[in-house]
């Protein structure tokens, strides 16, 4: 199986591209800053162009959009969240999603029962709904909505298309105070891939395989 991980330098994907490693399948493991990965910018068309050379007639089994940024954490209502932190965080969390998918379209129909795997956040959920942290949970509902509407795009394609919680991970986007490790997030989140089919296309899950309230 033919792997790519967007944001795989750190965090839960680099413990998902390790995990698919150990595994024995092929990893195309993909870092803004390349630096051992695959140079892969998500915002930039250019550098999305680049990949899609690199990977032209090689299948893609499975695509996992894992890069994002969260960049209003502890912002203040009266005078935060600047015009520019919107703009780059939706260039990443939603915009890069989509480019993405996009670039590799190609590749994802060269197989049999292709899919992609959309790491959003139960802050996306509409129903849930503590306030705070505006930009990040804009965008990652944003997100959800994307993955939503390229399952029923893609269901004639044969390609599922799943959204995924990753829990509350110890990283440095989670903290070392969160519930779970990365490497608990990661073995969770390649069972849920693996469940995923056209059957549950669409589907927002948790890592540990609860069904999430939009």
């Amino acid at each position: 199986m033919h792997v790519v991980i967007t944001g795989a330098n750190r965090g839960i994907g680099r413990a998902m591209a390790d995990h698919y490693l150990a595994a024995g399948h092929d990893v195309t493991a993909c870092a803004r800053s390349g630096d051992g990965y695959t140079r892969l910018d998500v915002t930039d068309p250019a550098q999305q162009a680049a990949l899609a050379a690199q990977v032209a007639g090689k299948p893609v089994d499975l695509l996992i959009c894992n890069a994002g940024v969260y960049l209003d954490k502890g912002q203040n209502l009266a005078g935060g969240y600047a015009p520019q932190m919107w703009a780059d965080s939706f260039a990443t969390n939603v915009t890069g999603v989509f480019l993405t998918v996009q670039s590799l379209l190609p590749n994802l129909q060269m197989t049999e029962n292709a899919k992609i795997a959309i790491i959003s956040s139960q802050m996306a959920s509409d129903t849930r709904a503590p306030g705070g942290s505006y930009i990040y949970r804009a965008s990652k509902a944003a997100a959800l909505n994307l993955g939503r509407n390229l399952a029923t795009d893609l269901r004639g394609l044969d390609i599922a298309v799943g959204i995924y919680h990753p829990g509350w991970v110890q990283t440095e986007m989670g903290s070392s105070s969160a519930d779970i490790t990365v490497d608990q997030s990661a073995t969770g989140l390649a069972a849920r891939f693996d469940e995923l089919s056209l059957d549950s296309t669409g589907c927002f899950r948790t890592w540990d395989g609860q069904d999430h309230p939009f």
